[in-house]
């Protein structure tokens, strides 16, 4: 560490955490039908000396569990003794989604697209209203951390606007395989905290109500190495073998007929258009379609069983550019 300025208090809800040290704290929402309180776990780790607020947030989508792991594993990795700023680690946000292992609330309601919330409003409206004015308005930039789903895994990647230069410098840091230009989704997490000056980019890697060892590990890396390009912490950045790949574009190839998908294809796999990706056969073994690639690119996501319905997005493929 260099000699800068002593890193001051760090204050979210009741819970006040001084230089150098780091706490656990809850953010309360309302009871469950039993009665019993139910709220939303945190932890701050504060630093010795100022530097960047980073919020990491995981399971906005309650099934998506990876990124719980992961912030296990930065938060033990991580020594506010050792640290310039500020971290807050919210492990998970849909805390009624990941009791019941389900990606949405009780009410059905998507948690990802009730941004910025309201005080007044619906459950999902009153948790994002209460994690905007909590943990997004008192950090600088977030790491929002998750998975596929319905039966669908991901490749390591960062989503986020690469024509913002903070932003990029951000995902390029990270160092995931994959680099994906998103467009920005309304009601979600990262919308809001963009519109509030927010610098914030999404992690996908792996499925839903799964650990995934590989996807773990580089969104472990990734944060690692923006804590690092931000002199947040003293260590080298992790490099990677290779530059990442930069895509402005992805869609799903989807099955034109039900019964048995099998595929020998893997997440990561490079793919050209017209190229076969797989076979769909009925219970007797009778092969009823094949399934080929629309485009050429890289295999960013895919369907983790086997049987499929008429329409169902197999194979995510993002097409590749040169920048």
């Amino acid at each position: 560490m260099t000699d800068r300025e002593k890193n001051s208090d760090f204050i979210i809800g009741s819970t006040t955490v001084p230089p150098g040290k780091k706490t656990s704290g809850e953010l309360a929402l309302a009871k469950l039908l039993t009665g019993n309180r139910i709220s939303i776990p945190f932890y701050i780790l504060n630093g010795m000396e100022k530097g960047p607020s980073l919020w990491i947030s995981a399971a906005v989508h309650g099934d998506e569990i990876a990124g719980v792991e992961i912030i296990r594993q930065i938060l033990e990795k991580t020594d506010p003794r050792h640290l310039s700023g500020t971290i807050v680690a919210v492990p998970i946000v849909n805390v009624y989604g990941f009791l019941q292992k389900d990606r949405y609330l009780p009410d059905r309601r998507d948690l990802n697209r009730s941004f910025p919330g309201s005080p007044k409003g619906s459950m999902a409206a009153r948790i994002a209203h209460l994690f905007m004015t909590e943990i997004v308005d008192r950090c600088d930039l977030g790491i929002d951390l998750h998975t596929g789903s319905d039966n669908r895994s991901n490749y390591p990647q960062v989503r986020s606007d690469l024509d913002d230069p903070e932003t990029r410098a951000l995902c390029e840091a990270f160092g995931a395989p994959v680099m994906v230009h998103s467009r920005l989704r309304d009601g979600s997490l990262r919308q809001a905290a963009g519109e509030k000056g927010k610098k914030i980019l999404l992690y996908e890697g792996g499925e839903a109500n799964r650990f995934d060892d590989g996807a773990i590990q580089a969104g472990v890396d990734g944060i690692m190495n923006i804590l690092a390009s931000r002199g947040m912490m003293d260590f080298p950045i992790e490099k990677k073998r290779n530059r990442p790949v930069i895509s402005r574009s992805s869609s799903w190839v989807r099955s034109k007929k039900s019964g048995i998908f099998l595929s020998s294809l893997n997440l990561g796999d490079w793919v050209i258009k017209g190229q076969p990706l797989g076979i769909i056969h009925d219970s007797l073994g009778n092969t009823l379609g094949r399934v080929t690639a629309h485009r050429s690119g890289i295999i960013i996501g895919k369907i983790t069983q086997p049987l499929v319905n008429q329409g169902d997005a197999v194979f995510h493929i993002a097409e590749v550019c040169e920048e």
